[in-house]
């Protein structure tokens, strides 16, 4: 199992840290130790990942009433007390991660949407709060990045998550394309799953385009930090249009001239559609 530090480099989490001041970069990162340990424990854990998910949540909530056991969570506490945390973002995280447990499929896009509230959300939720950004508009719009790029990252993990036993692109655009189930274990992606993909992507880059207003709102290290997320599923949008929508051969991965070219781009223009 790859370690944290690991995982870090592999995702795209550490586009926007990298240039931030010290505290920034260690409060962001004790955030995304503890999102990576309970997706861990959704996705790797052996034995009853259930159980292994409720021991967790018990766990976290002493990090607001009490002193918490895992090492992830006594790092976190500072941060929680620093910044002002709430718990219900974490709380939702997991149930999050009981629900992968029993749902596998989802039918529509709104079903999708709902399970993103709960798996994407709340870490941009989270991510405002460590920069101090307290609008009830930012984070409107940081919902609908968050969503999005959960959105892309499904596209780009179809194979990965098939042989987990989760198909996460919605079950009436797969039907609606002649796509089944099946043809997601395939080497290469058939027509219709390129279209299924290409669709769902369109649906990502249309909430991406609506949110990035968002970075018009923010200031200073909150703004370059945001833009950078956004850079990134952007430049991952190009990825998968580049791949033209295969998703089982291999995995279209952001290419780093993109994501600058991006951010430039957002930085430039604040947002504006």
């Amino acid at each position: 199992m790859a370690t944290l530090e690991e995982k870090k480099q592999a995702e795209n989490f550490p586009v926007a840290l990298r240039i931030l001041p010290r505290a920034l970069r260690h409060d962001l990162s004790a955030l995304y130790d503890v999102a990576r340990v309970i997706d861990d424990l959704g996705d790797e854990a052996e034995g009853d990942r259930t159980a292994a998910l409720l021991r967790f949540r018990e766990d976290l909530s002493r990090a607001w009433d009490g002193e918490p056991a895992e090492p992830v969570l006594r790092r976190l506490v500072p941060v929680i007390r620093a910044r002002g945390l709430d718990k219900e973002p974490f709380d939702r995280l997991v149930r999050a991660n009981l629900q992968d447990q029993k749902v596998t499929r989802y039918a529509t896009q709104a079903e999708l949407a709902g399970y993103c509230t709960l798996s994407a959300d709340p870490v941009g939720r989270i991510v405002l709060r460590i920069f101090g950004v307290r609008s009830a508009e930012a984070e409107r719009l940081s919902d609908l990045v968050c969503t999005a790029l959960q959105l892309v990252e499904h596209c780009q993990d179809v194979a990965e998550d098939k042989r987990a036993g989760r198909v996460y692109l919605p079950q009436d655009d797969l039907a609606r394309f002649g796509a089944t189930d099946a043809d997601l274990d395939a080497e290469r992606a058939n027509a219709a799953v390129r279209q299924a993909v290409a669709a769902q992507v369109g649906k990502a880059l249309d909430q991406l385009t609506e949110g990035a207003p968002l970075v018009r709102l923010l200031h200073g290290w909150a703004r370059l930090a945001i833009a950078g997320y956004l850079a990134g599923g952007l430049a991952t949008v190009d990825a998968l249009r580049r791949a033209n929508w295969d998703v089982l051969s291999a995995t279209p991965r952001p290419r780093k001239r993109d994501v600058l070219i991006h951010l430039s781009k957002l930085l430039l223009r604040g947002g504006r559609r």
